[in-house]
């Protein structure tokens, strides 16, 4: 694969990956949209489809890595950092294409839910953007979660190591079993695997941060969070932002390091 190749099906792949996973979101809990309080079950299996879905059409380009941490799991198992830089740099670009167009998707939507007085509070626009600095002082926004993921109990250590196990799960699940024939990224059978190790992860582990598992998911959408004209959108929360890209990092390096002694 060329660095081109690579960096083009890396930038394609994890714009599906974003477009998917983060419209299932926007589905669920954004008003006027005819998926609102579908719940948890249709956000895990949206996000296992987006992932299915992104895996096969970037594959024969790249390789389909999509991750970040999967690209530095597959990186220490090799021993070879000469692509690295190049995986995340479509992955990242690609993540904040994704979500960019979501909000082009749920444009409407956005707008309905982010100026409903009950949602932003207040009968005028002086009580509206008061809320608005609040939230952007507090941190997450009323919509962030549509971009980027944030922990039900805001406990560094916690968070971190809920990271770390949900991408050990993940690396280690994708060296063992998810690899094609040259072992450097996804195959067919690969890619449905691992669509469906997502789905477990996020109804098994998901529930304390919201399974970012993905630095590029999640940094990439958040940047896109704090550019967008969203109306009322509140902080994004760049206080916890370092947790959902260190913990998925740390957990790929365990577990290709497991993987290197056990399974190699």
């Amino acid at each position: 694969m060329s660095s081109s190749d690579i960096f083009i099906g890396e930038t394609i792949g994890t714009a599906i990956l974003i477009l998917l996973g983060g419209g299932v979101v926007a589905a669920v809990v954004l008003k006027a949209s005819k998926a609102r309080n579908a719940g948890w079950l249709a956000i895990t299996f949206g996000w296992g489809f987006a992932v299915l879905t992104a895996v096969y059409i970037s594959a024969p380009l790249s390789g389909a890595h999509l991750n970040p941490a999967v690209t530095l799991g597959i990186a220490i198992k090799d021993s070879d950092w000469s692509n690295l830089p190049v995986y995340w740099g479509g992955q990242l670009l690609g993540a904040m294409i994704g979500a960019t167009l979501v909000w082009l998707a749920y444009y409407g939507q956005f707008h309905a839910h982010l100026t409903d007085k009950e949602i932003v509070g207040g009968p005028d626009a002086e009580t509206t953007q008061a809320k608005a600095v609040e939230a952007q002082e507090k941190g997450a926004g009323p919509v962030l979660g549509v971009f980027s993921t944030g922990p039900e109990i805001r406990n560094a250590v916690m968070n971190l190591t809920t990271e770390i196990i949900g991408t050990f799960v993940l690396v280690l699940a994708v060296l063992t079993q998810g690899l094609n024939d040259n072992g450097n990224g996804l195959g067919a059978v690969g890619g449905l695997m691992v669509a469906l190790v997502v789905v477990g992860i996020g109804l098994s582990l998901g529930g304390p941060t919201g399974y970012a598992i993905n630095p590029a998911r999640d940094l990439g959408p958040r940047i896109v969070h704090a550019l967008l004209p969203l109306p009322n959108k509140g902080g994004s929360d760049w206080s916890y932002a370092w947790v959902p890209v260190v913990g998925p990092l740390i957990g790929a390096a365990i577990a290709a390091g497991i993987y290197n002694v056990a399974f190699a």
